[in-house]
């Protein structure tokens, strides 16, 4: 048994509080805080002129409501010139109904499908690369069919970027506004998602990006043979996809108002759970140091929360009263810091979950643990090609 004296203990706790402290600082400070900064340059830009042709590509399976909603959304965009490419993954449901009654109407609107006969890892993988092989024109805009745009400018947004030198935008999504603690908590999730992939974007580290709001040229994309190296991953034709033609050079951040997409609560928990380890599957393969940098960023939350505790308690057991007055001091600037870095940017991109934001940021570890034990227990065959 190691028996650990008073005046060692709390000057270990001390060197992890001050440590973790700064770490958390650094990271609300410089990437988490890019968000709501950008976000208000964007905002005071004048109107887009640089509108390129484009192709809208989406994969559709079982999702006739959804295009129902969604589609004319995206159809009726404010924009020059573009087409809207919808590859229908052997839907059992009415899709193609819808598809043939909104084509009748959007002469911009063309419609394909995956055959019966084709076998690939990944059918989301296969309907991208069918669109693209369809599509007329250079860029390439890639969205889902729950997907809904806030505005009729969000492909004149997006496009704002498409200038030379600039192979990928990414772009703000978030599922809409819900009550209760579950509809928070996922809302406030995909916010820090977003925080950290587009505030380290902006700070020319971009490593991966969301299909649900992002375009690229199509040039990039065969010049990269497509989703080859992910051909063993049954995902990853967004983020991974990204994690490797992306570099400090060729991608730019879309995060006005106008360029946000938004997606209907999930119906149920295990939907988004099975979602979120995904990702997390997703995430082992990444190049670079995001990995290293986000579960950095994770953990020195946690363990500085636990640090304070610890110090707390030392400290007041003792009759230390500065030491405590002052680990609870750096607590606060901690903590204020987090949260208004938070609120300014739930306030920038339109979420409205104020009331959550404190809850979530203590919780937001334990909630990482329990998706990295999810990602443990699950079967590889799960994720990976048979």
């Amino acid at each position: 048994m190691i028996n650990i004296d008073y005046n060692s203990a709390i000057l270990y706790l001390l060197i992890l509080c001050g440590l973790t402290f700064l770490i958390q600082l650094y990271y609300f400070l410089v990437p988490y805080s890019r968000l709501f900064k950008i976000n208000k340059k964007q905002n005071k830009l004048p109107e887009n002129t640089n509108c390129p042709p484009l192709s809208v590509i989406l994969v559709t399976k079982d999702s006739a409501s959804m295009l129902r909603e969604n589609l004319p959304s995206i159809l009726e965009q404010d924009y020059p010139e573009f087409e809207v490419i919808v590859v229908n993954d052997e839907s059992t449901g009415e899709d193609e109904d819808v598809l043939k009654i909104l084509s009748s109407k959007y002469q911009h609107l063309y419609r394909t499908f995956i055959p019966k006969s084709a076998r690939y890892v990944s059918r989301k993988k296969l309907g991208i690369a069918m669109g693209i092989k369809a599509s007329k024109y250079d860029w390439i805009v890639v969205t889902e069919p729950y997907c809904k745009p806030e505005s009729k400018d969000w492909l004149r947004s997006m496009s704002r970027n498409f200038v030379p030198g600039t192979d990928i935008v990414l772009g703000y999504s978030n599922y809409n506004a819900g009550k209760g603690f579950f509809a928070k908590r996922i809302i406030a999730d995909m916010m820090m998602v977003s925080m950290r992939f587009l505030g380290k974007a902006i700070g020319r580290k971009p490593y991966m990006g969301i299909g649900r709001n992002m375009a690229y040229r199509k040039e990039i994309y065969q010049k990269h043979k497509g989703f080859y190296n992910q051909l063993t991953l049954s995902r990853g034709d967004d983020d991974l996809f990204i994690n490797e033609i992306a570099d400090y050079d060729n991608t730019k951040v879309c995060i006005d108002s106008k360029s946000i997409m938004r997606m209907p609560l999930p119906k149920y928990k295990k939907i988004w759970k099975d979602d979120k380890i995904g990702y997390e599957v997703t995430g082992n393969h990444y190049r670079g140091k995001a990995r290293i940098s986000n579960s950095l960023e994770t953990w020195s939350s946690l363990l500085f929360n636990l640090s304070v505790i610890g110090t707390l308690y030392l400290g007041i057991s003792n009759n230390e009263w500065i030491i405590s007055a002052c680990i609870l001091s750096v607590w606060m600037i901690r903590t204020v810091t987090a949260f208004v870095v938070f609120y300014k940017t739930a306030k920038a991109m339109g979420e409205a979950i104020t009331s959550y934001l404190f809850i979530y940021d203590i919780m937001r570890p334990l909630y990482s643990l329990s998706l990295k034990i999810g990602y443990i227990t699950r079967h590889k065959s799960d994720y990976m090609r048979k």
